[in-house]
């Protein structure tokens, strides 16, 4: 296993994380104890940085770590969670007041059985009803959380990457990490335009979903997934050319991922242990040489000419959704 220093933190990370959205519904049927036994597995295998949140499966996620982690010693691993988002409904899915971000906080560790986490992120600022209540609300209860020793550090997670450079340019708190997602894949890797900046101010870059939350896998995408469809049959056919020639199309994206540079960890949803294996093996041992040709094929036919994407689409959904639900 690799380890990388994050950013300026004294958290030195494994080079691969564990993603707690695995432990809920999102990817399927969520079980405990087989999460429970994955984490443990993950700790076995050198990777000591876990990232979970409140809104993955509505506390699932963290309950699941926290029981896997409840007799391991707390200086082994790192971990981290989020506040911002938070259910299903729409009405209650996003709340970045001071009130709520302190309440949060507070059911996130005890949820995990923890004192404090390494790394406490604002989750998807996208959706705030305004940039101000990040600056002015979340931010500062972050701080001071912080300065309780109840987190050590604190980070955002977003899908936008010009966002989170302008909360990291104008935040009067320090920012010591940013976690991106789907813009570091085969189709998507707009991240690299932005690590010279984030690493310049000395923050840390986590990096998620290799795979493009399921695009990037043969099996396919969830029902979910935001990206259109046009993206979709994309994905698929290059995933319908993977089988014909006996490869996992998430092998070849993942193995893409992992050799990106200046990225300091790589948030991995293992839902099984055999993708756990296949994971770390993609960076141990890297590809074969069959699966090299396979992955110059793919980049040739389908992804060196274009950059795919979701931007500007769930956003509009959101603010349509609350506005009928506003209506009289």
């Amino acid at each position: 296993m690799k380890y990388s220093q994050l950013g300026t933190t004294e958290l030195k990370v494994s080079h691969i994380a564990v993603g707690g959205a695995a432990f809920s519904n999102i990817y399927g049927k969520y079980d405990e104890s087989r999460g429970i036994e994955l984490v443990k597995e993950t700790l076995k295998r050198g990777i000591n940085y876990l990232e979970t949140g409140p809104w993955y499966g509505q506390g699932s996620s963290e309950r699941t770590i926290g029981k896997a982690l409840r007799d391991v010693p707390r200086n082994s691993f790192y971990i981290g969670s989020k506040v911002g988002r938070y259910e299903k409904e729409t009405h209650r899915m996003f709340d970045f007041s001071a009130e709520k971000t302190e309440a949060g906080v507070s059911s996130t560790l005890e949820r995990l059985g923890l004192e404090y986490v390494d790394l406490i992120q604002v989750h998807d600022a996208t959706f705030a009803p305004d940039l101000s209540v990040v600056l002015k609300e979340t931010l500062p209860t972050l701080a001071r959380v912080v300065s309780e020793g109840r987190a050590r550090y604190i980070g955002l997670a977003d899908y936008d990457l010009d966002l989170m450079q302008e909360i990291v340019e104008e935040s009067h708190v320090k920012i010591s990490t940013i976690s991106s997602y789907a813009k570091s894949t085969l189709f998507d890797n707009r991240l690299q335009n932005y690590i010279g900046y984030f690493k310049s101010k000395g923050v840390g870059v986590i990096n998620a979903a290799a795979t493009g939350m399921g695009l990037l896998c043969n099996s396919g995408p969830q029902p979910w997934h935001p990206a259109s469809d046009d993206i979709k049959a994309l994905c698929r056919s290059a995933s319908e050319y993977c089988r014909s020639q006996n490869v996992e199309l998430a092998r070849l994206a993942t193995w893409f991922t992992l050799n990106q540079p200046g990225i300091d960890t790589n948030i991995c949803g293992f839902f099984n242990l055999e993708q756990l294996n296949d994971t770390v093996d993609v960076l141990e041992q890297g590809l074969t040489d069959h699966e090299r040709r396979v992955l110059e094929e793919l980049q040739l036919r389908y992804f060196d000419k274009v950059t795919l994407h979701w931007d500007n689409v769930e956003l509009p959904v959101y603010k349509s959704r609350m506005e009928k639900l506003q209506t009289p």
